[in-house]
């Protein structure tokens, strides 16, 4: 089971970059295209009251990320 779930599309520089930073350091995901999937298109915009920005990154734990840079996604993962 993954420790988290990174939304996204194929198609942004923010999802590959965050999903690169991911690889790189080993972590476990679960990457989810909210194009392919309208559920998760409908997650997404559930945790961002109405929008739909990408990457979105789901913790377990319930807490989430949202278009992080890679100092942001990095913190959250040494917490």
């Amino acid at each position: 089971m993954s420790d988290l779930t990174v939304y996204g599309a194929g198609w942004c520089p923010d999802v590959k970059r965050s999903r690169a930073l991911l690889d790189a350091k080993g972590v476990e995901y679960a990457y989810v295209d909210v194009e392919a999937d309208t559920g998760a298109e409908e997650t997404v915009r559930a945790l961002q009251n109405g929008e739909r920005r990408i990457p979105t990154i789901v913790w377990p734990d319930g807490t989430h990320l949202v278009e992080p840079s890679d100092d942001e996604l990095t913190a959250h993962l040494n917490r």
